[in-house]
């Protein structure tokens, strides 16, 4: 591909889907379409799909199987090509069923609708009992938001339709929209080859995060701790477990048997809390040997919650014996005192746990709902369609793909349905989001379903695990977006596979961000984006960095747990789970950011080199007069700079950002990544790869962290030169540095500042031919000064 259209194939594109709610004239199929009167729609953000709508609510006096004397009846709704079925009831001529069934009205091509009722048999074909037809022309149309359509009892007909038979079916059938409340729970004719637990699997759901807390355990002192042997003061330290997370004090630095720490353990935990704080006081008898004195198992609902930073009352624990044999039981009854431990436990509300990077956080609100402020604004998605997906796995011989899209905001995640062996699924799903703080991001990310059944080979697991495959992912920042705009674009899917850069399909989105509150949005601007606690009593860079990553496996767990699950490997996608990871192209794209951080400076300087050297002689000389007059009127020069911010500023709106902003693979350096170094990216930790190749890619490391070493030098030993300045290291050069400021501070003083600034200034100015190729004597001078770097072995 021509590099020119790769670029183009990887942008953002403006799309003009028909939005909002079409309906039929008259509730039936043909003639014009009417517009919703309605001013705001659930669904206005989506294209309307058709569904025609079949429940099946419950059966009566259905014969018996004139050899069994039973029935095992269930409901068999054909249309066209597509079957659907009820569960099956033995042994029972009044069943009750209440499944809906929806028929995609793109996919229908029969003008008769067939509800079948028959009796399960284990051997051989199911008997019929008697069916019901719709004529699909006499089918009433549902609108929003009428009330459900009240099913009706239909005496059931033999095979040919000419006569009434014994027993009749409660059905419920219309015409309707993606809209109506009964689609989610509805089988559909999208996935009509999942049957079983697999139909689970494939519906759209909506999810909640656990409520997250932190709990901080600050452990203070131990009384009365005796090792085993007694001959020998003991050296301790405490061990506590939540869940899979351990934490461990320091040694105390004293040997006694009344250790002190004053050290805080902090552990992640979610609501409803499953697991228990486990403490043991332990004594380091060797390097490698660790000895139990006592141990304290407490439930986490009994600690109290904090909601400010004022501290929670302390409180002494008994710690359960260890070591004694069984000879030596009534031991337990001699000693006068217990041993106990001194604990502050506490579980944090003020806090807000991050289960995903602050640089694309998607909420911020602490975790006591009391803390919580007023929402500012409401984000609604459209998830429309999918164009162009590439197939990710194979089933009978051809690739094809089962795609859905998820997407996080907040403590709210969401599913679409997934569409089977499409590549151009359409969901027309929307969602709707409380905000509660513009500089915040939604990610979604399109995902391929293995669990649907029939897959030969999947594109996303290895072994014998499937896992759902990564089709790619999309950011939108909501402070980027303009309030009550309606954003409708098809944003690219990129996925970096280890052979290169891939686009994987298009996602089509209608995103709007309502304002509810101008002045509380203006307002949250000039506050933290944490709440204060985290800046009261923050974390350490190491201890967040931990307790995301505890945060994100407790969530990936809890959601794994939900029907349908929402897997780990698309929260941990979802979360960015290895953005910490090493990457040699991600620190080049990186270094990149910095240098163009500067450009603007290196710019400006460039110009300024230029007017000193008199390349444009007009600018220079315009460049003198505002000199000058700032030098008349300094009071001119803070007003000055501010206007020209602000006219910049002006200027630029007209050229402003029309576009939510997208993946940028130029800013990522994806286009020309070296293979070597992707296929060190996709590496295992530890690494996978053998020696030699683990060798190169850590002498490349080396390569790469010298010249690194290098430029810190560099800046160390200019920063040291200043130190130098008046230290005394060189003698003689403080001695001319300090005789230097004495004639300064005095020519200084006795000279108005405006003359120093202009003459300063007609000296930077000053024409090529009063200039010298030579470095200046102060620039001689402070190069020649010491630096500590001769004292690095």
């Amino acid at each position: 591909m021509n590099p020119l259209n790769r670029q183009e194939d990887f942008k953002l594109k403006d799309t003009k889907p028909q939005l909002g709610e079409r309906w039929p004239h008259g509730g039936r199929g043909g003639g014009g379409w009417i517009s919703s009167d309605r001013a705001t729609s659930t669904y206005d953000l989506v294209e309307q799909m058709f569904y025609l709508y079949v429940r099946v609510v419950k059966a009566k006096d259905l014969p018996p199987n004139p050899v069994t004397g039973n029935c095992d009846p269930y409901v068999e709704v054909k249309l066209g090509n597509y079957k659907g079925k009820t569960k099956h009831f033995e042994k029972k001529t009044n069943p009750e069923w209440h499944q809906v069934f929806a028929f995609s009205k793109e996919k229908i091509q029969s003008s008769i609708l067939e509800v079948f009722v028959r009796d399960r048999e284990m051997v051989g074909r199911d008997d019929y009992i008697g069916k019901v037809i719709f004529d699909m022309h006499e089918v009433p149309t549902r609108v929003p938001p009428d009330s459900p359509l009240a099913p009706q009892w239909y005496r059931l007909e033999d095979r040919h339709a000419d006569s009434k038979v014994k027993g009749e079916v409660m059905l419920a059938v219309w015409m309707g929209t993606q809209a109506d409340e009964a689609f989610p729970e509805a089988w559909n004719s999208d996935a009509a080859s999942v049957q079983g637990e697999g139909v689970f699997s494939v519906r759209s759901k909506v999810y909640v995060s656990p409520k997250l807390w932190y709990l901080r355990v600050n452990v203070i002192e131990a009384q009365d701790v005796e090792p085993l042997d007694r001959s020998q003061q003991s050296q301790v330290f405490v061990k506590a477990q939540v869940g899979n997370q351990v934490l461990k004090t320091k040694l105390c630095p004293i040997r006694t048997n009344n250790p002190t720490w004053n050290e805080d353990l902090i552990f992640v935990a979610a609501e409803p809390f499953e697991e228990q704080l486990s403490l043991t006081v332990e004594n380091k008898v060797t390097p490698a040997k660790d000895e139990i004195m006592g141990r304290l198992i407490l439930p986490l609902h009994n600690f109290e919650r904090r909601f400010d930073h004022r501290p929670v009352h302390s409180r002494w624990f008994n710690l359960e014996k260890f070591g004694f044999g069984a000879l030596e039981g009534d031991k337990r009854h001699e000693l006068k005192f217990s041993s106990r431990v001194h604990l502050r436990v506490c579980l944090e509300g003020a806090y807000h746990v991050l289960d995903e990077s602050t640089m694309y956080i998607s909420d911020q609100r602490p975790t006591a709902r009391q803390l919580w402020k007023n929402p500012i604004g409401i984000l609604e998605v459209g998830i429309l369609s999918a164009q162009g997906l590439l197939p990710m796995k194979t089933k009978e011989g051809k690739g094809n793909t089962d795609a859905y899209c998820v997407a996080k905001y907040g403590l709210k995640w969401v599913r679409t349905r997934t569409i089977l062996e499409s590549f151009n699924p359409k969901w027309n799903e929307q969602y709707t989001w409380e905000v509660y703080d513009p500089c915040t991001v939604i990610t979604l990310g399109v995902f391929d379903n293995c669990h649907s059944g029939g897959n030969e080979k999947s594109g996303g697991g290895g072994g014998g695990a499937r896992l759902d495959s990564r089709i790619g992912k999309v950011r939108i920042r909501l402070s980027t977006l303009e309030t009550d705009r309606i954003y409708t674009n098809s944003y690219p899917l990129l996925v970096l596979q280890p052979s290169g850069l891939k686009k994987m399909g298009e996602l089509q989105l209608a995103v709007r961000f309502t304002c509810l509150s101008l002045a509380h949005m203006i307002y949250l601007y000039g506050h933290p984006l944490l709440p204060k606690m985290h800046y009261l009593h923050p974390f350490t860079v190491n201890q967040l960095d931990s307790l995301r990553y505890q945060a994100m496996n407790i969530v990936a767990v809890r959601l794994s747990r939900a029907e349908p699950p929402l897997r780990k490997e698309v929260v941990e996608y979802m979360l960015d789970v290895d953005s910490h990871m090493w990457s040699m192209r991600r620190s080049k794209a990186n270094f990149f950011r910095i240098l163009s951080l500067f450009s603007g400076v290196i710019s400006m300087s460039k110009w300024l080199g230029e007017v000193c050297q008199w390349k444009n002689p007009v600018t220079t000389i315009l460049v003198h007069v505002l000199f000058f007059i700032l030098i008349c009127y300094p009071e001119l020069i803070l007003p000055t700079i501010f206007l020209y911010m602000f006219l910049i500023g002006i200027w630029n709106y007209r050229f402003r950002p029309r576009h939510p902003p997208h993946m940028d693979t130029k800013l990522s350096c994806a286009e020309v990544v070296h293979p070597d170094e992707l296929d060190e990216e996709f590496d295992t930790f530890p690494t996978s790869k053998q020696q030699d190749v683990a060798r190169m890619r850590y002498d490349r490391l080396r390569s790469v962290a010298g010249r690194i070493q290098t430029v810190v030098g560099d800046m160390a030993t200019q920063g040291e030169r200043f130190q130098a300045l008046l230290s005394w290291r060189d003698p003689r050069a403080t001695a001319l540095y300090v005789i230097f400021c004495f004639i300064a501070a005095f020519v200084l003083y006795i000279t108005p500042f405006k003359i120093i600034v202009l003459i300063t200034g007609l000296f930077w100015f000053r024409h090529p031919r009063f200039r010298s190729k030579l470095p200046s004597v102060p620039s001689n001078f402070f190069r020649r000064l010491p630096s500590r770097a001769d004292s690095l072995l």
